[in-house]
């Protein structure tokens, strides 16, 4: 079995050490090697879009599964509760669909973040109007 401590820091240091998943809590990143031994540095951004960190009795959880698509070995695992969790590997299918609905997501989530923005915006651009209007002499 594999587990993984947490470190909370304010940066990433150069050199990571195994078995540390480090969080930089003001950044909103997480980094650690990865377990199957290759010694690539894998980073979770996180946030509402992104992985989701939790700790219980400080041991780490991040949510969803981390797939290292991008890397030679490919592995893919979850840190549950301190510990690695292996899980299958994927195909290039999977991961393009994977990638897709990730981008959807983000779309969806800032889409939804513009439509409650806008209405505000363009009542602050009224206001601006109306100030500009008396700090002119023309109301």
């Amino acid at each position: 079995m594999i587990t993984v401590d947490l470190k909370l820091i304010d940066h990433l240091p150069i050199h990571l050490e195994e078995g540390i998943l480090y969080v930089s809590e003001e950044f909103e990143i997480a980094g650690h090697l990865c377990p199957c031994g290759c010694g690539s540095k894998v980073i979770t951004p996180l946030g509402i879009n992104e992985w989701s960190l939790s700790t219980h009795d400080e041991k780490p959880t991040l949510k969803p599964s981390i797939g290292n698509w991008q890397l030679p070995c490919q592995s893919h695992y979850w840190i549950d509760d301190g510990e690695i969790l292996w899980s299958y590997g994927w195909s290039e299918e999977e991961i393009k669909a994977g990638h897709l609905a990730e981008e959807l997501q983000r779309k969806e989530y800032y889409d939804k973040m513009l439509q409650t923005v806008t209405p505000q915006i363009s009542m602050l651009k009224s206001i601006q109007k109306w100030f500009s209007k008396i700090w002119s002499n023309k109301f």
